[in-house]
């Protein structure tokens, strides 16, 4: 028996500003979008071109308060082909929350507050 990855779930309170940030910060486009026939939620898949892995975010319909997200250990992982240009943008951009150089990754948060690490890549 074998299995592979396929998605990552998150919860999102605005959908439109979360899918907005995840394709200025990282290039992620929107691969698939599903809608609930009574309205009550919306998923919307994320791909990063390279790889099928996807982030799929859920928005539903009568949240309106933040999402718990306790200790924030849970986190995504990305690899940045070009870490130091990746550093720059995101710096610019104000969305690093979290600098580890001795590990030499950081951190960035999206509008919902979860953390994505960027990693350069393996050598």
């Amino acid at each position: 028996m074998k299995f592979s990855f396929d998605h990552n779930n998150i919860n999102v309170l605005d959908l439109e500003k979360s899918v907005t940030f995840y394709k200025e910060a990282l290039g992620f486009e929107e691969v698939r979008r599903k809608n609930a026939t009574d309205g009550s939620f919306t998923l919307v898949f994320l791909g990063d071109e390279s790889t099928g892995h996807r982030l799929e975010l859920t928005w539903i319909k009568d949240r309106t308060e933040p999402y718990d997200l306790g200790d924030n250990e849970i986190h995504l992982a990305v690899v940045a082909d070009d870490f130091n240009a990746a550093y720059e943008y995101h710096k610019e951009r104000g969305c690093i929350c979290y600098e580890n150089k001795a590990m030499g990754i950081y951190f960035i948060n999206d509008p919902d507050d979860y953390w994505i690490e960027i990693i350069p890549p393996r050598k």
